[in-house]
């Protein structure tokens, strides 16, 4: 790699790093190339996205962003994973270091506050964007649903009643 496409990398890694919400940090030594494409995978169909980077070039990179307290975990084979969405990264990233031993999670970075792998892990049980905003529409409809079986609910009882007297005139 050339000095100008080293530059590259860093203007670009500092970039991510400066407008991502969430940086995941693992090991990935001893993953097969086969493994590692299903994490890119699982990565970018929840919105995020994994970078290999040499250890000294991302940690220039990090300098003067609000994530450059990762920097002491730029030791050995380490891959960057990285979202827009503060839960998307950290969500995937566990669950393939659950079902693969190989991937082990460093910590990461959630704008200034450092994560360590507890941080990171419980940040993963946290319910995403979507389903937060999907939890708050149905507290709002259900208000207006109730209101509405409240306001309906007298004229079908009334309309059982009359249904019940003419099966009793139809009867006698």
């Amino acid at each position: 790699m050339d000095r100008a496409a080293k530059r590259e990398l860093v203007t670009t890694l500092n970039g991510v790093f400066a407008n991502t919400s969430v940086v995941v940090v693992a090991h990935y030594k001893g993953l097969t190339v086969a493994d590692m494409q299903k994490l890119r995978a699982q990565l970018k169909q929840a919105g995020a996205t994994v970078k290999v980077a040499k250890n000294r070039l991302a940690k220039i990179a990090l300098e003067g962003t609000d994530v450059a307290s990762i920097g002491h975990l730029m030791k050995g084979p380490t891959l960057i994973a990285y979202s827009g969405d503060p839960v998307a990264a950290p969500k995937v990233a566990v669950d393939f270091a659950k079902a693969n031993d190989k991937l082990v999670i460093l910590g990461g970075a959630m704008g200034k506050t450092a994560l360590n792998p507890e941080g990171v892990k419980s940040l993963a049980t946290m319910p995403s964007l979507d389903e937060l905003r999907a939890k708050i529409v149905g507290l709002i409809q259900a208000p207006a649903t109730k209101i509405a079986q409240v306001v309906n609910a007298p004229a079908a009882k009334l309309a059982r009643v009359f249904g019940a007297y003419a099966k009793q005139d139809e009867a006698a």
